[in-house]
């Protein structure tokens, strides 16, 4: 028996759901705030999505899907065209590699697995920066906005995973 299309739609809105909600993290760092410089040190809420759904769900989340939200991030963050990509699809390689060893571990484990790859991310993405504008640029920024990010992560995470276990179960 066929499912019905109702069954069908909602089986389709849970599994590209991981992919909403990294695009919504992108919308809500993006969203203009009175802040002075905070800008500059909006932690990587799409990056944290990126890890894992990558880690938990990379069957829902597919390599041009990460293609499309570095884009999203650079049209709507002002980052050079290019700069969030790369570094999206060269974590989401990275992570992708190493999934197995995240698998099983304690909550712990998964964020020094983070705070690894989200500082080789700011590294990157500092360097490739750097090279946009043919100087090296101040490193403080691109350090607070590692550290927002780590200290964001473990909210964002119970989030996340209580989504997966709720809706994509």
């Amino acid at each position: 028996m066929k499912p019905a299309f109702w069954q069908r739609l909602d089986l389709w809105a849970r599994n590209i759901s991981p992919v909403g909600l990294t695009v919504v993290l992108i919308l809500f760092s993006v969203v203009p705030t009175h802040i002075p410089g905070y800008a500059s040190i909006v932690p990587q809420l799409a990056l944290m999505g990126i890890f894992h759904w990558t880690v938990f769900r990379p069957d829902l989340f597919p390599i041009w899907a990460v293609f499309l939200i570095g884009i999203l991030q650079d049209s709507l963050s002002g980052a050079p065209m290019g700069l969030n990509t790369m570094v999206y699809l060269t974590i989401f390689g990275v992570v992708l590699g190493q999934r197995r060893f995240f698998l099983g571990k304690t909550f712990f484990v998964e964020w020094l697995g983070f705070s690894i790859i989200c500082a080789g991310a700011a590294i990157q993405a500092w360097l490739l920066l750097s090279a946009y504008h043919v100087h090296f640029i101040a490193p403080g920024p691109v350090f607070f906005q590692y550290m927002m990010s780590m200290g964001v992560y473990p909210i964002l995470a119970w989030v996340m995973g209580r989504w997966q276990s709720s809706v994509l179960r």
